[in-house]
């Protein structure tokens, strides 16, 4: 079955979410739309839609006149076994004592590893991204520096990865959260998949908000990789819920956002013990005051 891409750009998250409203109404209807934030500081947004039949163009073109958008573009996407194209390009990922692998690569986990699990079919936050993966690389690092960290919550989780990690490591409960339902449940079967059902807690919550999350700090771990805007705004809420001398594991930065996320998360009361650079992705361990 073919399937199209509908995508344009256009100023302000407001205007876009409109947009990516409007599409949905669209007669043939797109299967899924997506709206995100151009992470390059422009304030560009994009929207885009998926159509299992040609997309109306014509319509196309008078919703992105209303709302001041891009022309969209139109493309027709070869038909592609996704499972089996990641299968083959998504090699395991070492990241200090941490492996992460697809289960057609469970032969290759080698001795003394951390091993996690993640299915092809979830591949997202695998650890192949240079987000995950510094995060990963920033909580070996900690563990191997002779920390400790008591009471640990992963926000903005995406595929769990690294509470998952967090809770092989520690032997703990490790509270998982994310705003998405689907990565929820995504979260709970990488866990299952890990024996960890009973040691990650999934909940469905927007940063802190959620009673399981408010009850159970201060936190002496917080994880979120997200992105810099969510970041900025949650900088409140990480110093309310850390614990004093707790870490942050921060990612979802382009290297030229992270100075800005460090000089913010200062004015919280927090200090930059070291930064991690993978491409152009940053990766930042903090400490609280």
């Amino acid at each position: 079955m073919p399937t199209f891409t509908a995508l344009t750009t256009l100023l302000g998250e407001g205007p876009a979410q409109a947009l990516g409203e409007a599409l949905e109404a669209l007669d043939p209807a797109p299967t899924g739309v997506g709206v995100f934030e151009v992470e390059d500081g422009s304030g560009l947004w994009e929207v885009g839609g998926y159509f299992t039949e040609a997309p109306d163009e014509v319509g196309l073109d008078l919703l992105a006149a209303v709302h001041d958008a891009k022309p969209f573009a139109v493309s027709e996407l070869p038909e592609t076994d996704w499972v089996a194209h990641v299968r083959r390009e998504l090699a395991p990922v070492e990241a200090g004592r941490f492996f992460v692998y697809g289960a057609h690569d469970a032969e290759k986990v080698p001795e003394g590893r951390v091993s996690l699990l993640i299915e092809a079919a979830m591949a997202f936050g695998t650890g192949h991204h240079g987000t995950t993966l510094g995060c990963l690389e920033l909580f070996d690092e900690l563990l191997e520096a002779g920390e400790a960290p008591q009471n640990i919550v992963d926000i903005g989780c995406g595929t769990a990865v690294l509470a998952m990690a967090a809770a092989k490591v520690t032997g703990q409960q490790v509270l998982a959260s994310d705003i998405d339902p689907v990565a929820v449940e995504v979260a709970e079967a990488n866990a299952a998949a890990n024996g960890l059902e009973t040691q990650v807690k999934c909940v469905v919550a927007a940063g802190f908000d959620h009673p399981e999350i408010a009850s159970n700090g201060p936190f002496g771990l917080i994880f979120a990789n997200i992105l810099k805007g969510p970041l900025l705004e949650l900088a409140p809420d990480m110093a309310r819920h850390a614990a004093p001398g707790g870490a942050l594991i921060l990612s979802g930065l382009l290297t030229n956002q992270a100075d800005e996320t460090v000089k913010t998360y200062a004015d919280h009361g927090f200090d930059l013990s070291q930064r991690r650079d993978n491409g152009e992705w940053s990766a930042l361990l903090f400490s609280k005051c």
